[in-house]
């Protein structure tokens, strides 16, 4: 599982934890559901979570497209605008879980957060 966060929208440390978190929860709620097979072995495996940036939404769009099209489940969290950052603005995307594989190809190049 991977984790990209938004960065020119400059969170702070702890927003960054509760955001990825939130990508964490809903990407293994979705992989339970809709790839079982792919979740549970990702939970034997020991819940694999990298979390990397980029600088701007437009990147992660093309990320999340990228994603898609090789049949990796992504998820976007968007704010509820309560503290930081205005409601429904996409802070970060969740990608996977997913064989290394698979995900290398899309964020390999990206630094960690």
């Amino acid at each position: 599982m991977v984790v990209v966060v938004r960065g020119e929208i400059r969170l702070t440390t702890g927003k960054i934890a509760v955001q990825v978190a939130h990508a964490a929860v809903l990407l293994a709620e979705r992989a339970a559901a809709q790839e079982p097979r792919v979740y549970h072995e990702w939970r034997q495996q020991g819940q694999k979570k990298i979390a990397l940036t980029v600088e701007r939404l437009d990147e992660l769009e093309r990320i999340d497209r990228a994603a898609r099209a090789r049949g990796i489940l992504t998820a976007w969290v968007e704010d509820a605008g309560l503290t930081e950052v205005a409601p429904g603005t996409r802070t970060c995307l969740g990608l996977g879980p997913a064989r290394n594989s698979d995900l290398d190809p899309i964020t390999g190049s990206l630094p960690l957060l």
